[in-house]
């Protein structure tokens, strides 16, 4: 007797295979949809809270930088098709106000680039949506 699956455990991986891709599948849903359903919360929530204009300092600032890779099928002669990779880059700057509190709020590449740590001044925001940065 061999050790194989033999065709008994070949039927076995095809009964098998539909709950799987079905199971990928519906996590690969549920996911999308939960974050879906956070950044429309994290929208009504910014949406709805008031403007606020804070005596701030620029505590520091990162980047986080993310690569896309994208596939596209086509002729080419490899078989293999011709892809491209994208890269986008989100700008946060972490401020303190008087309180001592900190907040890290996402700000456009423009305004981080105006921004240097140690900076004091005006921030306005709203809810977690930055707004402005007046020095002063």
């Amino acid at each position: 007797m061999g050790m194989g699956f033999g065709m008994g455990g070949f039927n076995f991986l095809f009964s098998i295979f539909p709950f799987l891709f079905i199971t990928v599948f519906v996590i690969v849903i549920g996911t999308i949809l939960v974050s879906a359903v956070r950044g429309v919360k994290t929208w009504n929530k910014n949406n709805a809270s008031p403007w606020l204009t804070v005596a701030a300092q620029v505590v520091t600032k990162r980047t986080e930088i993310s690569h896309h890779r994208h596939q596209a099928h086509g002729s080419h002669h490899d078989g293999m098709g011709i892809g491209h990779t994208t890269t986008s880059t989100r700008y946060y700057a972490t401020f303190q106000v008087e309180s001592g509190d900190r907040m890290e709020l996402q700000l456009s590449g423009s305004e981080y680039g105006m921004l240097a740590e140690g900076d004091q001044g005006s921030l306005t925001f709203q809810g977690t949506r930055y707004l402005g940065f007046e020095r002063g």
